[in-house]
């Protein structure tokens, strides 16, 4: 056996993010350039360091992720809301690990960003998984047919934590109202809800740090070895204590580095 652990071999790295965070292996392009941005640095160990953490963290803020995973996310976030946790006193995200992992599976299948039609592909992508997700029996559970337009868009708006303006609002249900396909109105009004500028910027930090238990861990942030979200928590607060700066935060350093992660991938 290698003595070495693979993660640390700088194809591996990022070959492994495009898998944890992207759901597919990487384009050519994309590997040698990723690889570049980290082998610049040549023998320079700190350097080296610096870069991993960059190139890592800039897999979530990609276009392809914001688009995909970041999107999943949000639909629960405006589906379902928050839930509590043990000593954690911030609500927390609802969503699962394994949903999030087949929700951005489905959102992002086939999309390479700034390749081919992408973007025709991604929006046909998401209509169809907002159409899905509002016909599953869960989604109906919270939100019966009798509920009028109103009490519908009332209800997301109050799980995504109140972003609509009252125009907004009334534009959403006005649409709702009017459509011919109940079905596929709501699928609309829901995915439109879920991609409001507001709701993106508020919830950055806060799925930031549930990314880094999904992509790195690939596990839910209560999962046994942690119990309850309290470590979440703690990361939260680090990241909102530097205003997002993931770096001053030492997040990602912190999970790259750390015992779980590098025993994914060997000693």
């Amino acid at each position: 056996a290698p003595s070495a652990n693979p993660i640390d071999a700088t194809a591996v790295f990022v070959r492994q993010h495009y898998r944890d965070f992207l759901n597919r292996d990487p384009d050519t392009p994309g590997l040698i350039f990723w690889s570049n941005e980290i082998n610049q640095c040549l023998n320079d160990l700190q350097c080296r360091e610096v870069k991993r953490i960059n190139v890592s963290a800039a897999f979530f803020v990609s276009i392809e992720f914001q688009e995909t995973g970041y999107l999943a996310y949000r639909m629960y976030k405006t589906a379902y809301g928050d839930t509590t946790s043990p000593n954690v006193a911030r609500p927390v995200p609802i969503i699962r690990f394994r949903e999030f992992l087949a929700d951005a599976e489905r959102v992002g299948q086939g999309v390479q960003v700034g390749v081919g039609n992408w973007e025709a592909l991604l929006a046909a992508n998401k209509a169809a998984y907002a159409g899905e997700f509002v016909s599953t029996p869960r989604f109906l559970a919270e939100f019966p047919s009798s509920m009028t337009p109103a009490q519908f868009v009332q209800k997301l708006d109050d799980n995504a934590g109140s972003v609509l303006s009252t125009q907004e609002r009334d534009t959403l249900i006005a649409e709702l109202t009017g459509a011919t396909d109940v079905t596929q109105g709501r699928a609309n009004v829901l995915l439109k809800v879920a991609e409001d500028g507001d709701l993106k910027q508020r919830e950055l930090n806060r799925a930031f740090v549930f990314m880094q238990y999904f992509g790195y861990l690939r596990r839910n942030a209560n999962d046994p070895q942690d119990i309850d979200f309290s470590g979440w928590d703690f990361w939260l607060n680090k990241l909102n204590q530097f205003d997002g700066n993931y770096i001053d935060a030492e997040m990602v350093k912190a999970f790259i580095s750390s015992t779980e992660y590098r025993q994914r991938f060997g000693p």
